[in-house]
């Protein structure tokens, strides 16, 4: 059996039901899923573990809290890997913390 990995990106309007796709590998099994918002990222992220994914890597559209909502929503039952920007070009050059945290 394949080790179960995915890659979560966040972009307005995604569906994760039409923005999904997996993509299977000889040693490793890469489920790709967008997401609209942190909150439905959780979720996401919390079936994703229920299906046996072992490791979630998150786009640079998560900013800093975004990571830790998912990190604490997985309870170690996942590794949690981010790609950074400090600023993200497809969001303005903001963080996504700008758009999906609410202060």
């Amino acid at each position: 059996m394949s080790y179960q990995a995915a890659f979560m990106y966040i972009a307005p309007g995604n569906d994760p039901e039409k923005q999904k796709a997996v993509i299977p590998g000889p040693g490793l099994d890469l489920t790709v899923v967008g997401v609209k918002s942190y909150e439905e990222a959780v979720k996401e992220a919390k079936k994703l573990v229920e299906n046996g994914v072992g490791a979630i890597e998150l786009c640079g559209g998560f900013g800093v809290e975004g990571t830790a909502m998912i990190k604490q929503a997985v309870a170690g039952k996942a590794s949690i890997g981010v790609v950074r920007f400090d600023i993200h070009p497809g969001m303005g050059n903001k963080s996504g913390d700008s758009f999906f945290i609410k202060k």
